[in-house]
């Protein structure tokens, strides 16, 4: 039989190869810039942009390999150490990160908010067209819906994005990479926080890592699509981890505590849903007191406090003040389908449009998104008490309070369920609840167009669906022999794949 080694070295590879024609594609299939793309003209590379089907499948076919390989190494977990693993994901995000954006065109709206607040403008005052004028470079780059649109970010990221436009002016490609670089730091911090999370619940390393890591989610979103949430999520992770630490023993406690704490609101400060760590970490830290009453009031008043003085610090410092309170509601302009509250007010709405009753989505939408935030908000409470009664640990009570407000919240994107997949990665261990992280994270892994673009051409992603798809059953059957798509036993018979894939997690 081939050797475990041999396998997951079979495996990388195949994951790699998978990596480079995601990043191949990209050039065509991607999320370039208006102006200043560096393939136009080029040869060779500017081949991609005049066949983007082609280039489509070849990103479709690469995302397949890379799930798929992500699949295959959940068989091996417990023979893979953690260097292991940390070296596949080097290798299958290193393509990645000189590709250009993918999935999202966000990116561009960081460098233009980036640039207003350079040239001593409000970003959350003006958008990109009145702050930067509709003509500028950086401007042509934002989808046109955001192009009057105020930032809805932190004051720390708009700090970082003020500095990166400061160092490269209106050099698309030199910022581009400087957020990338950014994005990395804080994919570090997860790296670091998951293990140290996973170790307090007794949960292999191996595990967290391959769940909040390596998945492609974190690979086509984080280092692909060069969202912030990698700093929102390192920062946070990292705060919970130093703030937990404390509690276990760690010396000295409050150091550590009142720096867990402060990495948090430093989180919160790039993205407000941070900020739900901070409840979770006081509660635990209440129990932990046991002084009933008081030692709520006690833990409220410490994580408060440090919370607040990094707000007014942070706020008061870039000079952006509390602006970014009154942009906080600026993602719900958008109706995503991905949203179970506002796929359900757009379904019905549209069912009234087919029976003749008028079209009512915008009444149904003000009923079905405050529903599910107000359950959302019942079950990040019932977490609360939970925790505080020693019935889920922080970080599971965490965990499946951001999912919940993640799928009832208006809007929802593939790259928001990483608010919560690290977190029970690092507490579930196996079971049910494995299976649907998985299940969950490939699902999703491939429902965000390449480019970004909402006005793409649904025949031409149809087309290259099934092109990447038949290519993809005829990889399978050629490396029948090589990859372990079936699992066989010592008697040799066939073992159902399913089964097999986290025998060794649960």
């Amino acid at each position: 039989m081939t050797s475990v080694d041999t396998q997951v070295g079979r495996i990388r590879l195949f994951g790699a190869t998978g990596s480079v024609l995601v990043a191949i594609g990209a050039l065509g299939a991607g999320a370039q810039p208006v102006l200043q793309d560096p393939t136009q003209g080029v040869r060779f590379l500017s081949l991609f942009a005049r066949a983007p089907i082609s280039a489509m499948t070849m990103c479709l076919l690469g995302m397949a390999m890379i799930v798929a390989g992500w699949l295959l190494l959940g068989r091996f977990l417990d023979r893979i150490d953690r260097g292991s693993l940390l070296a596949i994901f080097g290798l299958w995000a290193g393509p990645l990160v000189v590709a250009p954006p993918l999935f999202s065109q966000d990116i561009y709206s960081y460098l233009a908010q980036g640039e207003i607040f350079a040239r001593g403008l409000d970003p959350y005052t003006l958008g990109p067209g009145p702050g930067l004028g509709i003509d500028n470079v950086l401007t042509r780059a934002v989808p046109t819906i955001w192009r009057d649109t105020p930032a809805p970010y932190g004051p720390l990221f708009l700090s970082l994005a003020r500095c990166i436009s400061e160092a490269t002016g209106d050099d698309i490609l030199a910022s581009i990479l400087l957020h990338r670089v950014a994005a990395l730091l804080g994919i570090a911090l997860i790296i670091w926080a998951v293990p140290q999370l996973a170790r307090r619940g007794g949960v292999s390393e191996s595990l967290a890592l391959w769940v909040g890591v390596l998945n492609p989610l974190v690979l086509f979103h984080l280092v692909a699509g060069v969202h912030n949430e990698s700093l929102m999520i390192g920062l946070m992770l990292a705060g919970v981890a130093i703030a937990l630490a404390a509690l276990d023993g760690g010396r000295p406690f409050w150091g550590l505590l009142v720096g867990g704490c402060a990495l948090i609101g430093l989180a919160a400060m790039v993205k407000i849903p941070a900020l739900a760590a901070l409840g979770f970490v006081g509660l635990a830290l209440a129990r932990y007191w046991g002084r009933g009453v008081w030692g709520v009031f006690g833990s409220v008043a410490v994580t408060g406090v440090v919370a607040g003085v990094v707000l007014l610090a942070v706020s008061g410092v870039s000079g952006l003040g509390f602006g970014w309170v009154r942009t906080l509601d600026t993602a719900t302009v958008v109706r995503s389908w991905l949203s179970p509250t506002t796929a359900l007010g757009m379904g019905v709405g549209f069912g009234g449009v087919l029976l003749g009753i008028g079209d009512h989505t915008t009444s149904l939408l003000g009923f079905t998104r405050p529903l599910g935030e107000a359950v959302a908000g019942g079950v990040s409470l019932w977490m609360l008490l939970s925790v505080y009664r020693g019935r889920i640990s922080c970080v599971g009570g965490l965990g499946v309070s951001l999912a919940c407000v993640v799928v009832l919240f208006p809007v929802m994107h593939p790259w928001y369920l990483l608010w919560a997949i690290p977190l029970l990665g690092a507490w579930v261990g196996g079971g049910v609840w494995l299976r649907w992280i998985v299940g969950v994270s490939t699902v999703f892994s491939f429902l965000q167009i390449t480019s970004g673009s909402e006005y793409q051409s649904p025949y031409a992603i149809a087309f290259a669906s099934f092109a990447a798809a038949s290519v993809g059953f005829l990889l399978m059957f050629v490396t029948r022999s090589f990859l372990p798509w079936v699992v066989r036993d010592p008697g040799g018979s066939v073992v159902d794949a399913t089964e097999e894939e986290f025998r060794a997690a649960a």
